[in-house]
């Protein structure tokens, strides 16, 4: 159950199923990285918007799922790490949910949620991986839990704004389907 070394990367447990677990989370969390920024990034109509956001929907349920095993393998050490990986997920699923049942203010719900999730994908990652990152490994552990709130939310409100969520729910009109 010792700590080994891959890439520069120190990896805590060598046994052989966490290890297989941890390359399965880690194609995961690449996938979801990459198809969530693609969502984000595109126009919000048909086409690549929900298709990168049906992949990164999937790549963050294999995310969860692999968070929970490698976190029970080592609860102790890991359980702060389930705990971000359930907020984003149950995050993400609310996004769908607020999409796919078209609830009161769904824009808002969705675009939030789905950035949330997003977010907290992001802060697992430098948590758990930071100290050992160039220039994050300066920064005190606080800002591995901050940074990725600090930089997601203004960009979330902004996002918002410009597609119409905020201005909605200011006015007070709803955006049901």
């Amino acid at each position: 159950m010792g700590a080994i070394e891959i890439g520069g990367l120190v990896i805590p447990d060598s046994r052989p199923v966490f290890l297989a677990v941890l390359a399965v989370h880690v194609v995961g969390a690449a996938i979801a990285v990459v198809a969530g920024a693609l969502a984000a990034t595109a126009r919000k109509r048909a086409g690549r918007h929900p298709r990168a956001g049906t992949a990164y929907l999937c790549a963050l349920s294999v995310v969860f799922a692999t968070a929970t095993v490698l976190a029970v393998l080592r609860w102790r050490h890991d359980w702060h790490l389930f705990v971000i990986a359930t907020v984003a997920y149950a995050l993400g699923g609310a996004g769908w949910l607020a999409r796919r049942r078209r609830i009161r203010n769904w824009l808002t719900w969705h675009g939030t949620a789905m950035a949330g999730s997003y977010i907290a994908l992001l802060t697992g990652f430098y948590v758990d991986n930071g100290a050992q990152l160039p220039v994050w490994d300066r920064l005190p552990h606080l800002a591995y839990w901050l940074i990725p709130a600090a930089v997601g939310a203004p960009l979330t409100w902004r996002a918002l704004r410009r597609n119409g969520a905020a201005r909605t729910v200011r006015s007070g009109r709803h955006l049901a389907g």
